[in-house]
């Protein structure tokens, strides 16, 4: 069993606006185009342009249509590691490859004594482990940590390649361990939520919830219309429609 650190100077992670992210997948490719010659090179591509292509990818955008009528929407959903607190992946690998760094929070994968056994992504309720059939290694969101702490590279692009690329301001990075700093501040502006808070490996990044609509349509309605499990388990729910929205996207990402 890995063990984790007893606490981390930082929570390094990622804010996500579901509100706006808007599925352009910018945020998709420029992970891949940053970490194929990076921390986890290469991310091996199977395929790519015959009838069945598929590879290693440590940053995925799910699309779902919720709702139907005016209270219809689509909800981008991006999917990476949540580099959690008490990340599950860490402590059920077998070799110690799998471990959360005690300055930054950062959970990264030792490509040199990884087995590729998958315990690491069996362990995952989030799905955000890849295994590289090529390499024959697990892969995962590194935070692009090659690259926030480069000193030879402009200021200003020293953020995960995935924020960088953003076009529309969707996805943002900082310390969210401190209070005072900008993503904490947007967190709890709006309410920003955990995925999956009752399996409770308390995930550092957040999502922020779709807005209502300005004619009262869309995002609260659209999410009562998947808030089963409140009506099944209500004490788990303080009616808000962000705790409905996620419970919905809980549900979702678990079939």
């Amino acid at each position: 069993m890995t063990m984790l650190p007893e606490k981390t100077d930082k929570k390094l992670g990622l804010v996500i606006d579901l509100d706006t992210c808007v599925g352009c997948h910018a945020c998709v490719t420029s992970c891949k185009e940053w970490n194929t010659g990076g921390y986890s090179a290469p991310l091996t591509d199977i395929d790519p342009y015959g009838a069945d292509p598929h590879g290693a990818w440590l940053n995925r955008v799910h699309t779902y249509e919720a709702g139907e009528g005016k209270h219809g929407q689509t909800v981008h959903f991006p999917r990476s590691c949540l580099h959690c607190e008490e990340p599950a992946c860490v402590t059920v690998c077998p070799t110690g490859a799998s471990y959360k760094r005690a300055e930054d929070g950062i959970v990264l994968v030792n490509p040199d004594t990884c087995i590729g056994c998958k315990l690491c992504s069996w362990a995952c309720p989030y799905g955000a482990r890849e295994y590289d059939p090529d390499d024959g290694v697990m892969k995962k969101c590194t935070l692009c940590v090659d690259r926030i702490y480069n000193e030879t590279i402009p200021e200003e692009d020293r953020i995960p390649a995935c924020v960088r690329a953003c076009p529309v301001g969707a996805r943002h990075f900082g310390d969210i361990g401190d209070p005072s700093s900008d993503v904490s501040k947007l967190v709890a502006k709006r309410e920003g939520y955990d995925l999956m808070p009752e399996m409770g490996y308390k995930p550092v990044n957040k999502y922020l919830p779709p807005r209502p609509r300005k004619d009262g349509s869309g995002s609260s309605e659209t999410m009562r219309e998947f808030k089963k499990e409140q009506d099944v388990n209500p004490d788990k729910s303080d009616g808000s429609s962000a705790d409905e929205f996620f419970a919905w996207a809980d549900q979702v990402l678990s079939r």
